[in-house]
């Protein structure tokens, strides 16, 4: 905060809020789409796995654009971390860049295709839904590592790392957990997008049940390993006000309970609202532990700001965005909330 003015911090710390609060909107809601893809590899009618993209069709976009708008938000307000950053995570972004399109050529060219070819792009779609979960992930876990920089007085703090640092046991970890994660909404999703007679739904069911488990887990791991690893985490969660971290553990499980009894009752709505009010927790508790890290140990979210004129500029030029995409989303899920079945194959 050092050379900041009182305005130009809080402007800072706003469009960090900005940040995070897009790449939350794409979890929740891409999220369940990756997770649908993944679960489509294990659907064998031809039909049910053209159904799914159908039933993500009119959203998926809408949904993807939160990823673009958190890109344009780091590298409006934050260069030097996305210049240092997308240096050190070029191969898992581009491979995660790679599955993005991928699934896109799918999901829009499978009609077009011979029927030999729809099987080739119902498994491309789904494979591609694992590699965008599962990189993505993994750069999650490798910007919790931190990253080493240049340190020449006068000169832009550069990445100086090898191309596969970002390998790390936690990383693939990470990837892993991302993988489960988004399982388990993809699940969510297909229960709720279906029609309640259809046999997909029953196979979405018997899945909850064992992906839910698989995620309790993944998450528990996932903390253990993090105040093992991480001096920052640890020191904030087991420190004296180790308490309100009780406190936001319990406000999860409760989360995930009412999730799980939702899902058991067949109120799909409720069941994804509750699986992304935990996910909402968790991530707002990240975000309280890292802070004011951007990128633990490397970059405070103060120290990779724009300068004064650009940060201000970004502030006019994009602020009112926002609730321009918030309500463009709304809007296009309550237009396509209708339920689905396997005679609605895309196209």
């Amino acid at each position: 905060m050092d050379g900041m003015t009182q305005i130009q911090s809080i402007v800072t710390f706003a469009w960090w809020i900005a940040l995070d609060v897009s790449v939350l909107l794409y979890v929740m809601l891409d999220g369940a789409d990756l997770g649908a893809g993944i679960f489509s590899l294990f659907v064998r009618s031809h039909h049910e796995r053209g159904a799914i993209m159908s039933a993500m069709a009119g959203t998926w976009d809408a949904n993807e654009t939160w990823l673009i708008v958190a890109g344009g938000v780091m590298f409006g307000t934050f260069p030097f971390v996305y210049g240092s950053a997308f240096s050190y995570l070029m191969i898992p972004l581009a491979l995660a860049l790679w599955g993005i399109i991928t699934r896109a050529v799918s999901l829009e060219l499978r009609h077009l295709a011979e029927a030999r070819w729809q099987r080739f792009s119902d498994v491309a779609f789904g494979l591609s839904s694992l590699v965008v979960a599962f990189f993505g992930g993994m750069a999650v876990g490798a910007v919790l590592h931190g990253f080493p920089l240049t340190n020449t007085p006068g000169v832009v703090p550069t990445y100086v790392g090898g191309a596969f640092r970002f390998v790390t046991p936690f990383s693939v970890w990470t990837g892993v957990a991302a993988v489960i994660a988004t399982t388990l909404a993809g699940v969510l999703f297909i229960r709720a997008r279906f029609e309640h007679e259809e046999p997909i739904r029953r196979q979405a069911a018997a899945w909850t049940n064992a992906i839910f488990y698989m995620a309790l887990a993944a998450v528990v791991i996932t903390l253990i390993v993090s105040a093992s690893i991480f001096p920052w985490a640890r020191a904030k969660w087991l420190g004296q006000d180790f308490w309100v971290w009780g406190l936001v553990a319990l406000a999860v499980i409760f989360a995930a309970v009412r999730m799980r009894m939702a899902a058991a009752r067949d109120h799909d709505l409720a069941a994804i609202l509750w699986l992304n009010l935990a996910i909402a927790i968790m991530a707002l508790a990240m975000m309280a532990t890292i802070y004011p890290w951007l990128v633990p140990g490397t970059w405070t979210i103060y120290a990779g700001a724009s300068p004064a004129v650009s940060l201000f500029t970004f502030t006019l030029a994009m602020g009112g965005f926002f609730p321009v995409m918030l309500t463009y989303n709304a809007y296009q899920i309550w237009v396509f909330r209708a339920r689905v079945s396997a005679l609605a194959a895309y196209h």
